[in-house]
Formats: structure tokens, sequence, C-alpha cells
């Protein structure tokens, strides 16, 4: 391997980039002829936890009808609503009331849109709901019940976000010898108003490696002791809860804790591309100024440099031009720091003055064996939840 040039030891010991190790250049492997070299930033890269709520979080099971929410549970006092209703002509729970034995999918699915109709009265304008459920075959067809509801969610006047994939990693053996067992439900996301609350980099820092997952989740059936035959996965509601409910709320005007955070130039150095990428970028003497001017101008140079300004407005050319030389050394590598680790630099509560902040509210108005409950109670979350029956 050829030693650097005492040139090439001064432009990378000089960078604000470059870590020094215990034998001065880290030198841990040769790549394609040439040392590697570890780019890190120097900006902190730790996360700033959340501040406590002022108040305990409560939990609170109820004895109760699904449809008739309102009736137990102050207006729009809930900031997340995850469950799984039964689904159509699977399971007679043996009450008048229940949902799921309706005649046709029609009728069950208009029986769903009603009690969601009664959940936006307690739900949030900043809210949403994360809808578990799954088909049915009926004369040796699936009659495409998700499908159905996300219709008539849409026109009920929800606004459907995802569709996400709960993908079972085991499932139950399956008697049908003409098709493939099931091995997949649905998730629905829907939500009331645009600006719903989300934390996509809270969830992506847990499940995604700092990038977006995708609407995919790879989950596993729990063993249930219990005697219930529809056990809901804690994965799938602690992943609801870490995406869209906040982690305090505003007691007075209900507006949610949000995250304020900061693009690093920290690349995931698992990645190949993302190790020659901070390579080059050490080979040619790019600084914090470069990488910032990338990520200001993105994918494209299309304008969006006025978002790294000092103030003035008048650095925006400066920075298209950083952008540019950097991505002409870098070539088509500069799109790995578009996607540089993001950290959390603080919280934003509301201006409104008059309150403090408490736990956020999750409800499940259909809640079984409690799982809803003992995830949000986990996490700091106050919780709600409804059944017809007892607690199994």
């Amino acid at each position: 391997m050829t030693a650097p040039t005492r040139r090439q030891k001064e432009a990378i010991t000089a960078s604000p980039l470059y870590i020094q190790g215990d034998i001065g250049l880290h030198q841990p492997k040769v790549s394609e002829g040439k040392p590697a070299v570890r780019l890190v930033s120097v900006e902190a890269s730790v996360d700033m936890p959340p501040p406590a709520s002022s108040q305990p979080a409560f939990v609170q099971r109820i004895l109760g009808d699904a449809t008739r929410v309102s009736s137990v549970i102050p207006a729009k006092s809930v900031d997340l609503i995850v469950t799984s209703p039964p689904y159509w002509q699977k399971r007679d729970y043996g009450h008048a009331d229940q949902l799921g034995q309706e005649a046709t999918p029609a009728e069950y699915v208009q029986a769903l849109i009603g009690a969601m109709r009664d959940w936006k009265k307690v739900l949030k304008n900043t809210g949403s709901i994360f809808l578990n459920v799954g088909d049915t075959y009926h004369k040796r067809s699936l009659v495409g019940i998700p499908g159905r509801i996300e219709a008539a969610a849409v026109d009920d006047g929800w606004i459907v976000r995802n569709r996400i994939i709960w993908a079972k990693t085991s499932g139950m053996p399956e008697p049908a010898k003409n098709r493939l067992a099931s091995r997949h439900e649905y998730i629905i996301h829907l939500v009331l108003k645009p600006n719903y609350y989300y934390d996509l980099h809270g969830y992506s820092q847990k499940y995604g490696n700092g990038s977006n997952p995708g609407d995919i989740w790879y989950v596993g059936l729990e063993r249930d002791t219990g005697g219930h035959l529809a056990p809901f996965p804690s994965e799938i509601v602690e992943r609801a809860i870490t995406l869209a409910c906040p982690y305090s709320v505003c007691s007075h005007c209900g507006t949610p804790l949000e995250r304020e955070w900061k693009r690093t130039a920290e690349l995931d150095e698992s990645r190949p591309q993302a190790r020659r990428a901070m390579q080059l970028a050490l080979e040619h003497g790019l600084g914090p100024e470069h990488i910032a001017a990338i990520q200001a101008t993105g994918i494209t140079d299309a304008g969006k440099a006025k978002s790294y300004q000092n103030g003035t407005g008048r650095n925006s050319e400066e920075v298209q031009r950083l952008a540019k030389h950097a991505k002409k050394v870098l070539g088509g590598y500069f799109r790995e720091f578009t996607f540089a680790k993001r950290v959390t630099t603080g919280w934003k509560a509301c201006a409104c003055g008059q309150g403090e902040m408490v736990p956020s509210v999750v409800l499940d108005p259909f809640v079984g064996t409690g799982t809803t409950l003992d995830v949000a109670a986990r996490l700091g979350h106050s919780a709600y939840g409804i059944d017809l029956n007892p607690a199994v």
C-alpha cells in the first residue's frame, strides 16, 4: 500500500471532518488501491430527549360500545387511536352489539365507518388512526374488506395516508391446497386533517437506521396465554405510537410537543456507497460548509439554498457555488450526504402560555386483552381502552 504523502496527511488532519485516532491517520483497510479513511462530523450526534411531562399518565379501561366512545371520553382529547376491530365473519364474540357478524361485507364496512364517525368527535385534528384489519374468504373468494374500508373512509371525509402491510414472520398452518397461505394483514393509517402529528425522524431512528423504512412491517405473532384467539402484537402498537403520538401535549390548547432537528455530515459507514462518499469528500478537502450546501440544495439544484442562510438572504449564491463544487468532485455519491444522519436539537412546545405539558392520550375502542393499554403505559402515554366484554 502506498503511504499518504505529507500534503495528503496535512489536508486530511486539517479537515474539521477528520477524527484523530491513536495512530494518527485512520487507515483500517485498503479499497480500490486507496487508503480507507473515516469521516465523521464534529457536531454532536446524540438526540436530545424530550422533556418530562408535568403530570403522570393514566390508564382507564371502560366497559362499553366502540360505536359510542364519545359518550364516555371527552371531545377532542385523543391524540392517537390504535385498534384491531373484529374481522368480518371471523369470530362470534357472543354479544348482541358486537361488530363483525353483519350479513354482508357492505354492512360490515358501514358499521365500522359508523363507529369511526363517532371517533371523529374525540380525536384531535392532529390525531391519527391506525386500523389493523384482515380480509376474509367468502364462497372461496377474498371479498376485499381493507379496500372497501379505505374507499368508504375517503367518502366519509377521512384522509388515507398509508396502507401498511403487516408481513407476519410466522403463521398458523392453513388447510387450503389450491392457494397460498395468508401471511399478511393491513394497517390503514387515517387522519382528519393534512397537518396531523407525525414523527418520521423518531420512527426512522428506531426502526430504519435513520432512513424512511417504508410501508412493510415485519412483525411476528405473539403467544397469548389468556385464551384470546386474536392477539394483537405489541410491536404494532409501539410502531404506531412512535410514528404518530406526541410525547406530550399542552393541557390548555392540546398542541403536541414537536421535535426540532438538523442534519449532520454523518453517514452510515456500513454502506459501501456511504464509505466511498466519505472517502471522496476527504480526498478533495470538502468541509462542513460543502456538506451543508449539498443538503441545502438537495438532489436537484432547484433553489433550496435559501434554507441555508445567515439571516440576511445574501449567501445563497455562495451556497450554490459550494454545492456545485462538491457535487462535481463527489459525482453521484453526493446523494449520500442528502440522506445524512439527523439529530434532535430541541423540542418545541406551544406558545399559548396557559397550560402545561401533559401525557398524550391513546385510545383503543376494541381493546380486547389490553395490549394497546400496556404498550401506551410502558411508553409514558395515557390510554383509554373500550370493549363490550370484560377483560379477558
